[in-house]
């Protein structure tokens, strides 16, 4: 199978359309989210708009998720190669990826539902063991599957190899999952609208290994050069695969784009800075 791949450049922001349409996404365990359906459904009268099945949310503007990080990534997975825009209403821990924290409901989802909100495309990433294919909005991860074992990972990019590291796992980011993962491992962070993607190693057993920042051009090969540690392969927080010793995943960024509604006036800059620093808006 050949290695995904694109040359059509990433474009920053979508075409905004009236809220006429919604569906919603709740997070996996509905109790952390008390009675906000039944406020998001007295706004959505309120303002004349309808709510779909999850089910049938073809014609939807927006797909409403109410819940964290993993309730957004799972919905942006869901509606990923559609029209349907994602906005979040905070119920979790962090809530990177959403905009309208859950005391502000009703004032977020008024403002979204006239209009109020903008649409960035986020660049995602595949990979493919030569059988499996998958897609990531925020990260595949390739990390030893033995708890207490070194992973051994061998690494090229566009053929050119680059050595092998002992390690915990190698992260493979969109500028979206840079800011997770990544971030913890001691990646950098890339800015929304960087049409690229980011290699950063795990606890390397190594006072060289460097995380390495590369664009849609360019393709990534892994190797499981362990003699007895098999890979788990994990996107988005989920694993989906195994790769044995003497396998390779090949990787590079995708031509979808997930779509990601936010509250005009919240950037990522401002996000990060509330996020990350403690710092008021």
């Amino acid at each position: 199978m050949s290695t995904p791949r694109s040359q059509t450049p990433s474009p920053a922001r979508a075409e905004v359309r009236p809220v006429r349409r919604i569906t919603v996404v709740p997070p996996g365990t509905p109790e952390r989210i008390g009675d906000a359906l039944e406020r998001l459904a007295g706004i959505a009268a309120e303002c004349g708009v309808e709510v779909a099945d999850p089910e049938s949310a073809e014609g939807a503007d927006l797909a409403v998720v109410l819940g964290g990080d993993g309730t957004m990534l799972r919905a942006l997975q869901r509606y990923l190669g559609s029209e349907v825009a994602c906005i979040g209403v905070n119920f979790g821990r962090i809530g990177f990826l959403t905009s309208i924290p859950s005391d502000r409901l009703e004032e977020g989802l008024r403002t979204a539902f006239a209009g109020g909100y903008e649409v960035g495309l986020l660049p995602t990433v595949e990979a493919t063991d030569g059988r499996e294919r998958w897609v990531a909005v925020n990260d595949i991860v390739l990390a030893s599957a033995l708890l207490g074992r070194m992973a051994v990972v061998g690494w090229s990019v566009d053929g050119e190899p680059l050595g092998e590291l002992g390690c915990d796992g190698v992260i493979v980011a969109t500028p979206t999952g840079s800011t997770a993962y990544n971030l913890s491992a001691g990646g950098p962070v890339l800015g929304w609208g960087v049409d690229g993607f980011v290699v950063s190693f795990v606890s390397p057993h190594s006072l060289h290994a460097r995380p390495m920042v590369l664009g849609r051009p360019h393709t990534v090969e892994l190797s499981n050069r362990a003699p007895d540690v098999p890979l788990q392969v994990i996107v988005d927080g989920h694993e989906q695969a195994t790769v044995e010793p003497g396998g390779t995943v090949q990787l590079a960024m995708g031509p979808a784009h997930a779509r990601l509604a936010r509250l005009a006036g919240s950037s990522f800059f401002t996000r990060y800075r509330e996020t990350f620093s403690g710092e008021p808006c």
